[in-house]
């Protein structure tokens, strides 16, 4: 089973913007009950989309450099990056199908 990768800033460019695959990052924090409603859906996200997708956490209070740059006023906030940039942004907690729905849209034209 695998667990989504630990994003911090100062692996950010590495996982996130350096891939040729899509990348969902769950922008959280431990104090966040929001954050703590969407998590068990990230990590299934992250088994399922093994080998096809990125998903990674990334603790706003521990790496703060990241959220300032792409504006995180609000947690949770997911975004989905493609070739280093966002295409997709998704606030609040949400069903899980709403995370699928934003990875599935931007997997189609990953494939070669």
């Amino acid at each position: 089973m695998a667990t989504p990768l630990e994003i911090t800033d100062g692996n950010f460019d590495e996982l996130v913007l350096q891939t040729h695959m899509p990348v969902l990052v769950d922008f959280w924090a431990v104090w966040c009950g929001p954050c703590r409603q969407i998590a068990p859906s990230v990590e299934e996200l992250a088994t399922e989309y093994a080998g096809r997708a990125i998903v990674g956490k990334m603790d706003i209070d521990n790496n703060p450099n990241v959220p300032i740059k792409y504006g995180i006023m609000s947690i949770p906030t997911v975004l989905v990056f493609k070739d280093g940039q966002v295409v997709e942004q998704i606030v609040g907690a949400v069903p899980k199908q709403k995370l699928v729905d934003a990875l599935e849209n931007h997997m189609a034209t990953t494939t070669a």
